[in-house]
């Protein structure tokens, strides 16, 4: 790799490491399985530095590497991975143990997502990346996108670990839009 190549390759993984490493974690439910599924990739983008530097957006690029590194994964090992059923008791139910129970609930519905809906998920709303282009990461048509989308979530909408979180207090989030949901 060119000097100059390896100054582009830097700079790119220095602003992007950590919006990288919490895709993947979104994707893993893991901490160290998400730095592991971002190393591979950006070790597989680094070997092919100059065509994802050329592309139209580098980091849709290393993305589409995650979500296809993550899916290796899975085809590798043929072994299902299971989050803890909830977190230890606690005493007393501060405001954020209450969005940790939240999060830690969403975690582990997205855990039991087949891995294709939980990539559709985590792009279409985390990433807030439109159905073209979630479609193109994934490589599929934008009605497959819609349509995994759907499924998905009707599965966290009947989530029992979600349905008990949700019974709690409210939460409402304004959108860019500033319509809420």
């Amino acid at each position: 790799m060119q000097a100059e190549q390896e100054v582009q390759f830097q700079a790119f993984v220095s602003a992007r490491w950590t919006h990288l490493v919490r895709t993947a974690y979104l994707l893993t439910g893991d901490p160290h399985d998400a730095e592991d599924l971002t190393q591979t990739a950006l070790a597989k983008a680094y070997r092919s530095w100059r065509r994802v530097w050329r592309s139209d957006s580098p980091e849709a690029y290393v993305r589409r590497m995650l979500v296809t590194c993550n899916s290796d994964r899975f085809r590798k090992r043929r072994v299902a991975e299971r989050l803890t059923a909830a977190p230890p008791e606690t005493g007393v139910r501060d405001p954020e143990s209450l969005w940790a129970d939240e999060r830690n609930a969403l975690m582990a519905a997205l855990a039991e997502l087949p891995a294709r809906q939980r990539a559709v998920v985590v792009m279409r709303y985390w990433e807030d990346l439109s159905e073209a282009e979630v479609a193109d990461v994934l490589g599929c048509a934008p009605g497959t996108v819609k349509s995994q989308a759907s499924k998905a979530l009707a599965k966290l909408r009947a989530h029992p670990g979600l349905a008990q979180v949700v019974d709690g207090p409210v939460r409402t989030k304004t959108t860019r839009q500033g319509a809420v949901r």
